[in-house]
This record gives C-alpha cells, sequence and structure tokens, in this order.
C-alpha cells in the first residue's frame, strides 16, 4: 500500500499531538507549539503533489475512449475496457474522473435517443419561462397519437437520467445492458409509441453567490477589549477550520446552491407532471408502464394521487428490482388488488426466469430475473 508524500510529512506530528495530549496539562504548552508548527505547513502544495488538479476532459475522444461495434466502452488506443483506479491510491482523483467520463457518456445516451431511436427532447415545465430552471423527457413521434398503445418508461434513482438504466452497466459491460434502447427499439418495432420519463433530473446547479457577512463588533456597543477578545477567538475558530478544509479538499471546489425545477423537484412530482400533461392527453388505449428500482415507487405514489384515472389507462405495469412498498406508500386496498392484477415484479435472483419469489407484502407478484439487475 503506498501512502501519500503529505500523510508521511504530517504522520509524525500527528502521533507527537496524540503523545503529548496524553501527558497532561503541563504538556498544553508544546501541544500549541506543534499546532502552531501544523498551520504554518502550506498543504495546498503538499497535497498538490499527491493529487492531479480535477480538471477532465469534456469528451470520450478526449478520455481515449470509444464504444465499439457492440457497444462496448474501449479505450482507443490498447482496446482495454474502462480502468477505474487510473492513478493508483489516489480514489477521490479517480471516482471524480469517473464522474466526469459519467456526465459525457449521459450526453451521449441523449444524443442516441434522438438520432439512433428518433425520439424528441420535450422541455418541461411546458410553460416555462426563458429564465427558470428547465428539465426534458423524451418522446417519440407517435407518443401522443398513436390509438393503440404506449410504453412509458421509468429508470431509479441516483445519477442516472433519461435513457439509461444503470451507467456502471454502460460503463463496465455495454450500452445494451445499460440503457433503455433495446426496450425502446423493440417497442417502436412493435407499434407502441414511447414516453421516456427522466426523473432525477430535478433542479439545476449555479455557483452559491458570494456572501460578505459584516462583524458584528462593527454595530456592538460592547467594550473594546470585549470586542476584540470575541474577534480574536473567532478569527481563530477561521483559522482551524480553514486548515481542516485545506487538508481535506485542498483543490477545493466551487460552492454550488440546487435550483428546483416547478413541478418536478423530486421523481414522484415528476412522475405525476408528466401524467398530468402527457399521458393523461395520449390517445393511446392501452398504456404500459416499465420501471426500475426507484421508479417502481414512483409509479406506486403516481396510483395514489391519480388512482381513477391510472386504472382507467394503464393495462400492465413491468416493474424490476421495484423498491415501493405499499405499508410506507399508504396505498390503500383498492390500490393494492389492483396491483396484484396487472403488475409483476422481476426481481433479483439465480432462480429460473419467471419462477415466483416469495413476498412479504401484498402487492403485486415477484418473480425471478435468473440475473442481477
Amino acid at each position: 500500500m503506498s501512502i501519500s508524500l503529505s500523510s508521511l510529512i504530517l504522520l509524525p506530528i500527528w502521533i507527537n499531538m496524540a503523545q503529548i495530549q496524553q501527558g497532561g496539562p503541563d504538556e498544553k504548552e508544546k501541544t500549541t507549539a506543534l499546532k502552531d508548527l501544523l498551520s504554518r505547513i502550506d498543504l495546498d502544495e503538499l497535497m498538490k503533489k499527491d493529487e492531479p488538479p480535477l480538471d477532465f476532459p469534456d469528451t470520450l475522444e478526449g478520455f481515449e475512449y470509444a464504444f465499439n461495434e457492440k457497444g462496448q466502452l474501449r479505450h482507443i488506443k490498447t482496446g482495454e475496457p474502462f480502468v477505474f483506479n487510473y492513478r493508483e491510491d489516489l480514489h477521490r482523483w479517480n471516482q471524480k474522473r469517473y464522474e466526469a467520463l459519467g456526465e459525457i457518456i449521459t450526453k451521449y445516451v441523449y444524443e442516441l435517443l434522438e438520432k439512433d431511436c428518433n425520439l424528441k427532447k420535450i422541455s418541461i415545465p411546458v410553460d416555462a419561462t426563458e429564465s427558470e430552471p428547465k428539465s426534458f423527457i423524451f418522446m417519440s413521434e407517435d407518443a401522443l397519437t398513436n390509438p393503440q398503445k404506449l410504453m412509458v418508461l421509468i429508470h431509479g434513482s441516483g445519477v442516472v437520467r433519461a435513457g439509461q438504466w444503470a451507467r456502471r452497466l454502460i460503463i463496465n459491460e455495454d450500452l445494451d445492458s445499460g440503457t433503455q434502447i433495446p426496450f425502446i427499439k423493440r417497442a417502436v418495432a412493435e407499434g407502441y409509441g414511447v414516453i421516456v420519463l427522466n426523473p432525477n433530473e430535478n433542479y439545476i446547479e449555479v455557483e452559491k453567490p458570494k456572501i460578505h457577512v459584516q462583524s458584528s463588533s462593527d454595530s456592538s456597543d460592547e467594550p473594546a477589549e470585549k470586542r476584540e477578545r470575541k474577534d480574536k477567538v473567532s478569527k481563530e475558530t477561521k483559522k482551524r477550520r480553514d486548515f481542516y478544509e485545506k487538508y481535506r479538499n485542498p483543490q477545493r471546489e466551487k460552492e454550488m446552491m440546487q435550483l428546483y425545477i416547478r413541478e418536478n423537484g423530486s421523481p414522484e412530482e415528476h412522475a405525476i407532471y408528466v401524467w398530468d400533461h402527457f399521458i393523461a392527453q395520449a390517445a393511446a388505449e392501452n398504456v404500459f408502464f416499465v420501471a426500475h428500482s426507484y421508479g417502481g415507487l414512483a409509479f406506486v405514489e403516481l396510483m395514489i394521487q391519480r388512482e381513477a384515472d391510472v386504472k382507467n389507462k394503464v393495462t400492465a405495469v413491468a416493474l424490476t428490482d421495484s423498491v415501493h412498498n405499499v405499508w410506507h406508500q399508504e396505498a390503500g386496498k383498492t390500490i393494492r388488488e389492483w396491483m396484484r392484477e396487472n403488475c409483476c415484479n422481476w426481481v433479483s435472483s439465480s432462480e429460473p426466469l419467471d419462477t415466483s419469489v416469495e413476498s412479504m407484502l401484498p402487492d403485486c407478484p415477484r418473480v425471478s430475473a435468473a440475473c442481477s439487475l
């Protein structure tokens, strides 16, 4: 196991401090001296030697990766699969690199939805102003006009976005395993209209404005000596906090704030919004849902909020490793009965495909997916 440069330099100091602190009050002066020494160490310079800049390419080509004809992510020069531990013993840097690649792949999948699947990107809220935060979904040309059938796809929680089931599978396996594209293409081939939800796109991030706080001593009626003592304590506290932050996160990233998208601030809100403004308006006589993981919970919440409409329009629901819970979500008896008749949850299992899997909850049947989803 390799040890970082800064750890080697600081380790003896930490040990000495721990030993001194155990020595009793007479060692207080030494502790203070060591703390002062630590405060003088330029951790920015030390940590820069440990961790390369968090500056990554913004294209697959920049990462020197591409998807081959089988939809597998491979290194352009070596043909090797993606390597997470690109820099040994730099887990944070490797994780940031992985996240940067993930963002590129998200945009790549969006392009495939439009170019390969012929879906249209639809902005929401539908009445959004130019300046407010917006999200989007994807729909086939005939999603609202197909008189026969409509397929609605909802992914799970986390970093995945519209068109994805699992980022990990896209990167480590292939596009067919990790995206919704095979589902979409087959649905279109069999005459379905298609709507792809985007339930995790709930907000946009903007840089937090810097707030200048006026010192409380400026307008205080306290004696000057007392104000000076308070200011000194405040400065020492800030110094210790900054010291810790420098060591923990030397490449300090911008402080961001989240601006939530109106009526789409959560996966549950998003599902209800898309239902009200699109699915409920669709001409299709039969609507089918495919919902993975948290997407199943979002569907159950949709049922709770729009029970009569959902029962009237939805024919069947295919759940995959759904995390819904009819008790915690307080789904009524009529909803549970409907789910038993119209839903099925395929769950991770080594049993043969469609083998019944016991459930503790009185909702829909659970059967084996014959794999780990």
